[in-house]
């Protein structure tokens, strides 16, 4: 299989994407430029959960229906890199590699839209918003556009995706042989105590004091709770309480992340944290009550799916090209997809400490070596191809 997309144009795509981000459902500008590159191509889009495009390339056999999900939203970081494509947008960067994403998506999109003789099926293209945004009660993101339809007419039989990686070194891709990112809780605590003058203390209860001691205790659900052997991370990254330096604080607000690599060990480790937020918080005369909101499930890789790509990217890549990752605490809602059809979701290598280009994710220097760009192309595309020539129910 030819790749009829040439670097220079990816490049373009890349840096233009870069330079012009938009934060979860704002990505209007985004959506119309991905729509008129697909519309040029031949392609129907049509606008899912707002902002998001899909669009559907058909194959002139039958076989399955893939899809291809890239994200396509941005982050609130003020960019410090000194590139001529750095991000024109004040507070708005590109700093998760959804602009390497989008591209790659489009790549694959030219590529195969000449390809369509030798393709068995079709391939749905999702360019998905809002990965980004915070969990809230609603649908969002990826959630949103599959209660929207996005797995529907025609029905997916399996998804496919990248993400950026910068711990791996470009012309590589990894992969895991299961868990890739975990499963995400927003953590909220509400201690309540009662007000007093901080110079009589014994007269009210304080919950900065309750918090402090329940922050600590938290630390033993990881260490002393959940078996040492499966991941979980608990982490509480705010705390708001008190109105004044000689007032004790009659309330506290903590907000935290729980991530884990296993639904059990979620449900165990939530258990954990309600049992020490109102056991301590009681033991010194005060209240403690604990929200959990969900955010990204658990994406996982569907083993047989999985192993299919990845023999084939061997195949074409070469054996050292394409390696075994550890899975990654972050969390991601391409698990939207993966907990409902096998899925397979593989990093793309961005790292080149010869350049400089070495910052991790979600960081004001973040960026990629673009060879990244040729390879996720080639490889993506050529296998999705493969896939579906040899389809079966897996």
């Amino acid at each position: 299989m030819k790749l009829d997309v040439s670097s220079e144009e990816l490049v373009a795509i890349r840096r233009h994407l870069h330079s012009h981000p938009e934060l979860s459902f704002g990505e209007h500008k985004t959506a119309e430029f991905i729509e008129s590159h697909l519309q040029n191509l031949g392609m129907t889009t049509t606008r899912c959960a707002e902002t998001g495009v899909i669009a559907i390339l058909e194959g002139e056999h039958d076989g399955p229906t893939l899809l291809f999900r890239a994200d396509i939203d941005a982050l609130p970081i003020h960019e410090l890199n000194h590139v001529d494509y750095r991000s024109e947008e004040p507070g708005i960067m590109h700093a998760c590699g959804h602009d390497v994403h989008t591209t790659v998506g489009l790549g694959i999109a030219k590529t195969l839209s000449k390809q369509t003789k030798h393709l068995h099926g079709r391939i749905k293209f999702v360019f998905q918003p809002a990965e980004e945004a915070s969990p809230v009660d609603a649908p969002i993101g990826a959630e949103r556009m599959v209660a929207e339809g996005a797995l529907e007419n025609p029905t997916v039989d399996a998804a496919f995706a990248f993400h950026v990686m910068p711990t791996l070194e470009v012309g590589k891709i990894g992969y895991t042989g299961g868990p890739v990112w975990a499963r995400s809780e927003l953590v909220e605590i509400e201690i309540t105590g009662k007000k007093a003058h901080a110079a009589y203390p014994h007269e009210g209860v304080d919950a900065v004091l309750i918090a402090a001691q329940v922050i600590t205790a938290l630390q033993t659900v990881t260490s002393r709770r959940v078996d040492t052997r499966h991941a979980c991370v608990l982490t509480i990254g705010k705390i708001e309480a008190g109105n004044s330096y000689n007032i004790i604080a009659d309330s506290a607000h903590l907000t935290g992340i729980l991530r884990t690599l296993s639904d059990d060990i979620a449900e165990l480790a939530m258990e954990e944290v309600r049992r020490v937020v109102e056991g301590v918080s009681q033991g010194l005369a005060g209240e403690g009550k604990v929200r959990f909101t969900a955010g990204a499930r658990l994406t996982a890789n569907n083993i047989a799916l999985e192993r299919q790509v990845v023999d084939h990217l061997k195949s074409r890549l070469g054996d050292d090209r394409v390696v075994a990752h550890e899975p990654q605490m972050g969390a991601e809602d391409f698990a939207s997809f993966s907990r409902r059809v096998p899925s397979c979701y593989l990093f793309l290598g961005v790292r080149n400490e010869a350049k400089g280009i070495v910052h991790m994710l979600h960081t004001p220097y973040f960026d990629v070596d673009e060879d990244c760009l040729t390879v996720a192309v080639d490889g993506m595309a050529s296998a999705l191809l493969d896939i579906a020539r040899k389809w079966r129910t897996l």
